[in-house]
């Protein structure tokens, strides 16, 4: 019997919780304390992250299944806002249709650590990560 068999949904949605309230602190940690000002893709991510800490904290104790319902849906809104900012940023999307028309333009670079880790990528990784663990906790709360 493998690691993953013996995972409990319960786990796997505290992990979930983790993962949203690591994103969260961080969001705001580089917004207010480094002072890097969000894009509206940012803001669009930051309206589907940040409910998640709540929605899935209040669904721990006692655990509640039902919570899948809705925080699916938020991760995976978020996975695809995030995946169009990480294509808009490489290039891929032509800045053109970026909704960004005032204030921070949607392609600026903030941080780009080891040479390639952006803010936008973190934040596609956060929610493709949320939406693996949701799915998982889904498929083993429905079996």
């Amino acid at each position: 019997m493998s690691w993953s068999s013996k995972t409990s949904p319960w786990t796997l949605v505290f992990s979930s919780w983790l993962v949203a309230a690591s994103a969260t602190l961080g969001a705001l940690f580089m917004s207010e304390i480094m002072g890097f000002a969000p894009c509206v893709l940012c803001w669009w991510q930051r309206i589907f992250m940040f409910p998640l800490v709540l929605i899935l904290a209040l669904s721990l104790f006692p655990f509640d299944r039902t919570v899948l319902r809705y925080a699916l849906p938020l991760a995976a809104g978020g996975l695809l806002v995030a995946g169009f900012h990480v294509l808009l940023t490489l290039g891929v999307i032509p800045e053109t249709l970026a909704p960004c028309r005032d204030g921070i333009p949607c392609k600026t670079l903030q941080v780009a650590w080891f040479g390639f880790v952006t803010i936008p990528l973190l934040s596609f990784f956060a929610f493709l990560v949320l939406t693996l663990l949701l799915v998982t906790a889904h498929l083993k709360s429905s079996k």
